[in-house]
């Protein structure tokens, strides 16, 4: 354990106690790390997150990972390149399924990253 002093304003302390006495039985210390554990998941975590894309002709009928859209034999897709890094979607570990993405798809993906 170790000791904080900081300083909070009346309407902070009055949330605290709040949530620590509707939540954790009156446990300021509990409340503040739930807190702190919870802004912690909505900034991101580590893990994969896609970098870009890459066309792939597709040789046989194949699906848009996310829209499920089917297309044809011919037909252009886009595989994402992965890196290490920070994101709200990171995945804990790279796919091991085949994953392409139509056009409108990466192109929303690619915004995101």
């Amino acid at each position: 354990m170790k000791r904080l002093n900081f300083t909070l304003d009346e309407a902070t302390i009055q949330l605290l106690n709040q949530i620590a006495n509707q939540y954790y039985y009156g446990n300021k210390s509990q409340a503040v790390r739930a807190a702190v554990e919870s802004l912690a998941a909505h900034l991101g975590h580590e893990g994969w997150v896609v970098a870009g894309f890459v066309p792939v002709s597709v040789d046989s009928d194949s699906e848009c990972h996310t829209c499920h859209r089917h297309f044809g034999a011919g037909e252009t897709l886009y595989r994402p390149v992965f890196r290490k890094g920070r994101a709200h979607n990171a995945l804990q570990q790279l796919p091991r399924e085949q994953w392409l993405e139509c056009s409108d798809c990466a192109q929303i993906l690619a915004t995101e990253s």
